[in-house]
C-alpha cells in the first residue's frame, strides 16, 4: 500500500520543507493544546510547581542546581529556593558534589520517587476519566502519545 504524505508540498519554511497553511495550523494547534493540557492538570490536581523538578531529576539524574535551573527554565535563585523546599520535605537530598567540591548534586530520594509516582498515578486518573467522558478509544491515545512522543523524542530536525 503506497504511503500518504502527511505535509503536502506547498508553502517552504525557514528550514526549506514544505509544509501546507492547514498542517501550520494543526501544528500551532498542538502546541496551543499541549500547553492548555498541562495548566488543566495542573490546576485540577493542584500540583506544586516542584512535581516539575522531581520530574527533571527522574528523567535526567542528580543535577547541580544550575543545570536544573536552565532544565526548568527558572532562575537558579528560584531553583535554589524549590530545592531547599524539597529537601525540607525529604523529596531529594543536596550532596557535595564529587567533581567540583564548591558545587552539590541534587537528588530524587525514594519518598520523592514514591510521590512523583503518586502524581503520574493521578494523572493518568484524570486524564483517563477526561477520554472516556468524550469517547475518544485506546487507539486515539495511543496516536496522539505517538505523535507527541516523537515530537519531544525524535531526532531534531536539521
Amino acid at each position: 500500500m503506497p504511503s500518504q504524505q502527511l505535509l503536502p508540498s506547498e508553502a517552504p519554511t525557514a528550514s526549506g520543507s514544505a509544509s501546507s497553511a492547514k498542517t501550520l495550523d494543526l501544528s500551532s494547534d498542538l502546541v496551543v493544546y499541549a500547553a492548555r493540557l498541562m495548566r488543566l492538570v495542573r490546576r485540577a490536581l493542584d500540583l506544586p510547581a516542584s512535581v516539575r523538578v522531581l520530574t527533571i531529576l527522574d528523567a535526567i539524574g542528580p543535577l547541580g542546581i544550575t543545570d536544573l535551573a536552565r532544565a526548568d527554565g527558572c532562575s537558579q535563585p528560584t531553583m535554589s529556593a524549590q530545592i531547599a523546599q524539597l529537601v525540607e520535605t525529604g523529596l531529594v537530598s543536596k550532596e557535595p558534589n564529587p567533581a567540583d567540591a564548591r558545587a552539590s548534586l541534587v537528588t530524587l530520594t525514594d519518598a520523592g520517587r514514591a510521590d512523583l509516582a503518586d502524581v503520574r498515578e493521578r494523572i493518568s486518573h484524570l486524564i483517563a476519566e477526561r477520554l472516556e467522558s468524550r469517547h475518544r478509544t485506546q487507539a486515539d491515545l495511543e496516536g496522539a502519545v505517538a505523535v507527541l512522543r516523537d515530537l519531544v523524542e525524535g531526532d531534531s530536525p536539521a
